[in-house]
């Protein structure tokens, strides 16, 4: 995440949820892993990631796997000042008449580190997520998949591509940080929007607790919101770390430091850190709160 850095010092009643659940439960449970096999899915892509040598070997693990789900990515280069970069955006499920979901995560990572929690642990929400859908496809929406690179240059691959103005999305989530803790953490511009009651409905269902509000650092989702593009973006933390990330990032001070900001662009951001349970309960909880907001929207 951009700014997880080391300090330099319609409403959607529990109801329609319910039904949402009755609706597509028998779907999912044909066409999906059960939890366990989430867990160490997600940890196996978040290891091959962290083990890879570079950005380019990232991608390229994330390119493997999406072909391999049937999923083939495009490569969308772009070039900032001296540098250039590679965005990888994959056709998920759905048809061309449908409202666009895309879903997305950065693969790249600082020099610090593995980039495990930052953001191995988001691309590989991205892309279970991305699975999920490509095996029981929403109902009113067409998923793609995007993984931004350079997003830790400055959020350029994810800027580059709003900047094409191509195939808006209906909506951008964004995931970034997603490693370990007992929270979903949602930024949302409007805390009355219908994905918001949806995420808190199915945080609770699946013992998770939720914070959903405008503060929250920046990230990938920047980029479409600047472009007036509706995004949202979720991380999953400690509940008692999201106050405390708050305070820094507002230029306050804190103490003891959140353990995110111990972690992120730094040594120890290894694989040793993340949560793959926690994760996956995270995962689940996502995946039923697009569920229940899609059967709402059109």
């Amino acid at each position: 995440m951009h700014a997880f850095r080391r300090p330099a010092s319609l409403a959607v009643a529990t109801l329609a949820l319910a039904l949402t659940f009755a609706v597509v439960a028998p779907a999912r449970e044909r066409t999906r892993a059960p939890v366990d096999d989430t867990a160490a899915t997600w940890r196996a892509d978040v290891v091959k990631m962290a083990d890879a040598d570079d950005n380019a070997a990232r991608r390229a693990y994330l390119r493997q796997r999406l072909a391999a789900a049937g999923m083939a990515p495009t490569a969308q280069t772009f070039a900032h000042e001296s540098r250039t970069g590679e965005n990888l955006i994959a056709d998920v499920s759905g048809s061309a008449g449908q409202p666009l979901l895309l879903i997305g995560a950065h693969s790249d990572r600082v020099d610090a580190g593995r980039g495990a929690t930052d953001n191995a642990s988001g691309s590989a929400v991205a892309l279970a997520l991305a699975e999920r859908f490509h095996r029981a496809p929403l109902q009113h929406h067409r998923v793609k998949v995007a993984f931004w690179d350079l997003e830790e240059r400055g959020l350029l691959g994810a800027a580059a591509h709003v900047a094409k103005g191509e195939d808006k999305p209906a909506l951008y989530v964004n995931f970034d940080v997603f490693g370990w803790g007992d929270s979903l953490w949602m930024m949302s511009p409007d805390v009355d929007a219908p994905l918001v009651a949806a995420s808190r409905a199915a945080a609770k269902a699946h013992g998770l607790e939720i914070s959903a509000g405008k503060q929250y650092p920046p990230s990938d989702h920047l980029a479409f919101l600047k472009a007036q593009w509706p995004a949202v973006s979720y991380s999953l933390v400690g509940k008692d770390e999201i106050p405390r990330i708050i305070a820094l990032i507002s230029g306050k001070g804190t103490d003891p430091a959140p353990r995110v900001m111990k972690v992120i662009h730094s040594p120890d951001d290894t694989v040793e850190q993340i949560d793959a349970a926690a994760a996956a309960k995270g995962i689940d909880a996502v995946e039923a709160a697009l569920r229940a907001w899609d059967a709402e929207t059109r």
